[in-house]
């Protein structure tokens, strides 16, 4: 790496033109969702008996057989070439992190050497790519390689356009030979099977036309943005997405200037851009604004159920990187690729909703209304203080560990913040619920239930520090990385508030058949949940000492790496919720276990010889070299008879630089050892904490002594692009 390429980065950066964008049509209401095989579509390419047919497919999760499937796949085939689609693919999401196809012809030889474009029922319904390549926790050997993707019809079929290209995907389940789940969309599905059922069977104490509850997803997508010329000058952000080193630039957040404020040209018809293609795949990607920190940006879109919200946004961030790339630009989903600045967030907003059309985490101005919110409300916050350390553990990254407690990123205790207003609710519940009443809404007035404002959307604070916040109508699962796929963490609530809601049916149902009244058992049952739950409700600043010396005494476990938060999968506890509602078997759960384990060893590797390699072959020969020039400018001094007046600063750089170069030198050294040590280690659990404790350390002392050479040595020798070059020049 020399100092030529970073000089050619930023003349490339400084030269970019804007790349126009024009949109399909005058609103988006004209093209929006044309690339999706929709309900709207499929009655203009069914006859109105297979619509039917697989509306309730869909609706009520019924088996397909062979002869709809049929149906189906000739019209999603008509649809697609009459777009121009020539090939089609089982889009899945294997547990890499990112989404996986393998695209197949719309055609088969026939005799006499032609073909015919065909698309069968058995192809749209079944594929089979290999499952021994993927992660598999030692499910899978490689001699053992079949797996099988399987059609998903509630997220419906799209068209992904790159360049002249067009093909059809479509969203599948994927799972081995012998049935085991291999990828993040299976457990999801049965943890909103299980939420439904519970859920409804509560919702009955309040509204028997309740038939099915659905919980919805709105997920903010945090990124930052730079030129791809930076991010090509960068070896560090290629090989692990964030820079392992380089020096706070003189300005970097503290103005709070960049927060909300004008977007760039440049990045503003990105985004538009991106827009476009999302909205064209029915992503209802609505909101766009600039972040905190400089060059970070965020999107978010409207609320959907949760499977196809997190399809969308798995299928959002191929989009945007692969516009980023028509406008030079570099989308970083890294949760922490700069230091000393914000990190990125997938802020994961959660509700429950009803086939009514009632959001049950939403407040009324009515009492009783008010009784069926406080019922999920409370029981919600009753699963996160049972569940806090598997929540934790839902979140875990490699990334995440660099993000979490710091810059408004919430901090590795899991707590939940729910505001002023309702804490006075939950207190007066708590003070007051054993009152005797009589009869009609007094049971509302004397809970002090009625209390709850109409507006309480409105008048809920934010708490940037707090995991797990109550916005209004929905809670805010702060926590997630950027990079993270959103079923994992779903997946976990969804099962706990399951779990949760069972329990409560029970424990209800007990004193109504001892003859309480339904709204008094109710009241009652939720009254000892929020006394219990009480600890888990923390309203001030996470990042305080204070906070962490209250969290251990309420019980609470502050795990701040991902090597240790793992653990929280497989414990007893975990396993009778997880095992023993049939979201995954044993043998699924602890294979993930050893596949969390993985990639997070993999990553920190990655990291560590990302670091070797920078420190040892690019910085360090540059600063011997500009060392070098000092010393030959004070051996001149000397020659010319100046050597007693030297300056003693030149004297004193030369044997900094010296010092850095030694240090950097042994940590890295050290650092490989405690690698190869670690490497040895047959047990994954053993390897993850060696390299977290043991590894992991090295990183920010090997950084310190870089980033002081990058303050030592000459600006137009130093090799790699500087954070205010990266940051500042858009």
């Amino acid at each position: 790496m020399s100092a030529d390429l970073r000089r050619k980065a930023l003349e490339m950066a400084q030269s970019r033109p804007t790349i126009e964008v024009t949109p399909p049509a005058a609103k988006v209401s004209d093209f929006y969702g044309s690339n999706v095989f929709d309900r709207e579509k499929m009655r203009l390419y069914f006859s109105p008996e297979t619509f039917k047919r697989l509306a309730s497919v869909i609706d009520k999760g019924e088996r397909i057989d062979a002869s709809l499937a049929d149906s189906v796949a000739s019209a999603m085939k008509t649809w697609a070439m009459e777009k121009g689609v020539t090939h089609y693919t089982h889009w899945f999401q294997p547990l890499t992190g990112t989404t996986a196809e393998k695209h197949d012809g719309f055609f088969e030889p026939t005799d006499g050497g032609r073909v015919l474009e065909r698309f069968k029922g058995s192809a749209l319904i079944q594929q089979e790519p290999d499952a021994s390549s993927f992660p598999n926790g030692g499910i899978r050997n490689t001699f053992e390689a079949r797996g099988y993707t399987a059609w998903d019809p509630t997220s419906p079929a799209f068209i992904f356009e790159q360049g002249t290209c067009k093909t059809l995907c479509i969203p599948t389940i994927f799972v081995s030979y012998t049935g085991e789940a291999l990828d993040y969309k299976t457990p999801l599905l049965k943890s909103l099977a299980l939420l439904d059922k519970a859920a409804t069977e509560v919702c009955q104490y309040f509204d028997t036309d309740v038939n099915k509850v659905y919980a919805t997803l709105g997920p903010e997508q945090e990124y930052f943005l730079i030129d791809r010329a930076f991010y090509y000058a960068r070896p560090d952000l290629v090989m692990s997405g964030r820079a392992v080193f380089g020096h706070a630039p003189a300005k970097g957040q503290q103005l709070e200037d960049h927060y909300f404020g004008s977007i760039p040209p440049r990045v503003h018809n990105f985004m538009v851009d991106f827009e476009i293609e999302a909205q064209k795949l029915g992503i209802p990607v609505r909101t766009r604004h600039n972040e905190v920190a400089p060059s970070q940006f965020e999107c978010a879109p409207v609320f959907e159920e949760i499977n196809l919200s997190v399809d969308h946004n798995i299928l959002l961030m191929d989009v945007m990187e692969k516009v980023a790339e028509k406008h030079n630009l570099k989308v970083l989903f890294h949760e922490k690729p700069f230091a000393g600045i914000n990190g990125s967030g997938k802020h994961n907003n959660w509700a429950i909703a009803t086939n009514t059309g009632r959001n049950l985490l939403a407040p009324s101005s009515k009492p009783k209304e008010n009784l069926w919110f406080l019922t999920f409300f409370v029981n919600t916050i009753m699963a996160v203080y049972e569940y806090a350390d598997l929540l934790r553990a839902s979140i875990a990254s490699a990334g995440n560990d660099h993000r979490l407690g710091a810059n408004e990123a919430p901090p590795a205790i899991m707590s939940v913040f729910v505001g002023s207003e309702l804490t006075a609710v939950l207190d007066e519940l708590e003070k007051n619920a054993k009152v005797k009443v009589d009869k009609g809404d007094n049971v509302y007035m004397k809970m002090g239930i009625n209390k709850i404002p109409a507006i309480i959307l409105d008048s809920t604070d934010r708490n940037r520090t707090s995991p797990f916040a109550f916005t209004g109508n929905k809670f805010e699962f702060r926590a997630v990385g950027s990079t993270a796929n959103s079923a994992s963490p779903m997946m976990i609530l969804n099962a706990i508030v399951a779990d949760q809601l069972t329990k409560f049916k029970v424990d209800v149902d007990k004193q109504i058949n001892k003859g309480t009244k339904k709204e008094v058992a109710i009241i009652n049952v939720l009254r000892d949940y929020t006394i219990k739950s009480k600890a888990i409700r923390f309203e001030g600043n996470g990042y305080s000492d204070e906070w962490k010396d209250e969290a251990k005494k309420r019980g609470l476990n502050n795990v701040p790496t991902t090597a240790h938060a793992l653990d929280f999968f497989v414990t007893d506890k975990a396993q009778k919720l997880l095992v023993g509602s049939g979201i995954m078997s044993e043998r699924e759960l602890h294979a993930r276990y050893e596949i969390m384990l993985e990639e997070y060893v993999k990553k920190v590797q990655i990291e560590s010889r990302v670091i070797g390699d920078l420190a040892i072959n690019h910085v360090i020969p540059v600063a011997i070299k500009y060392q070098n020039l000092l010393i030959d400018n004070l051996r001149g001094l000397k020659e010319i008879g100046m050597g007693e007046m030297a300056n003693k600063t030149l004297k004193d750089n030369i044997i900094e630089i010296s010092k850095f170069i030694d240090s950097i030198n042994e940590d890295v050294e050290a650092m490989i050892e405690e690698r190869k040590v670690a490497n040895a280690m047959e047990d994954a659990k053993d390897r993850a904490i060696a390299y977290c404790e043991k590894v992991k350390p090295y990183f920010d002392k090997i950084r310190y002594c870089v980033d002081k050479l990058e303050l030592t040595v000459s600006d137009e020798a130093w090799p790699l692009p500087k954070y205010r070059e990266m940051l500042f020049i858009r």
